[in-house]
């Protein structure tokens, strides 16, 4: 079964948003004309409480994109963004969504942060992503979104660890940081990561 996850496709996100992707509006016409190619389509959504550590707000003396430790790991300190319940985390209206099947919360531990759409950033709590595409006997995953070279990278990553094979839409996905994109897409190559643009799609 061909699937498509959606990753953090959000209003946070989109320009003018307090988490900004760069041009990450521009993603959105290129998913819509990609999804009537996939047999199933699923999205990722950030959901956090308004006291989530990983806000900057809720660090006292810090400021966001500062770097501290929490639970153990490394983590960046973010403008407050995506919090449950607010405009800013419903999915971006452009977004054609009567074809998304399920969508999948993630980060409302306020104590952890979750980047990818399978685990946390511990990799303690599951969202259930996993299992459900398993059920559907899933094991093709294409993947796009915000940020490409965060959420999306990361749940890359775990659907990896999960077994699925897993492809990269480029065109389809926007990153926060476009340098930083360039290494991560050699890396996910190493990994057996296909990485194609929307016209591969197209063909298919």
């Amino acid at each position: 079964m061909k699937t498509l996850i959606l990753v953090d496709v959000q209003n946070d996100f989109m320009p003018g948003g307090p988490l900004e992707v760069p041009h990450g509006n521009m993603i959105v016409p290129v998913i819509n004309r990609i999804l009537g190619h996939f047999d199933l389509v699923v999205a990722t959504q950030d959901w956090h409480p308004k006291k989530h550590k990983s806000f900057a707000s809720n660090n006292i003396g810090k400021k966001p994109f500062e770097i501290v430790e929490l639970n153990g790991i490394k983590q960046t300190l973010w403008p407050d963004h995506c919090i449950q319940g607010s405009i800013g985390a419903e999915l971006y209206n452009d977004i054609e969504s009567n074809r998304i099947a399920a969508i999948f919360r993630k980060g409302m531990d306020p104590d952890i942060d979750s980047y990818s759409g399978f685990y946390d950033n511990n990799h303690q709590l599951t969202t259930g992503l996993s299992g459900y595409l398993k059920d559907k006997g899933v094991s093709e995953v294409y993947f796009c979104g915000l940020a490409a070279d965060i959420c999306v990278y990361y749940t890359i990553l775990d659907s990896i660890r999960e077994c699925f094979s897993a492809t990269l839409i480029e065109d389809a996905s926007s990153p926060l940081n476009p340098d930083k994109f360039d290494d991560i897409k050699c890396e996910l190559a190493k990994l057996g990561v296909r990485i194609i643009t929307s016209s591969a799609i197209h063909e298919n």
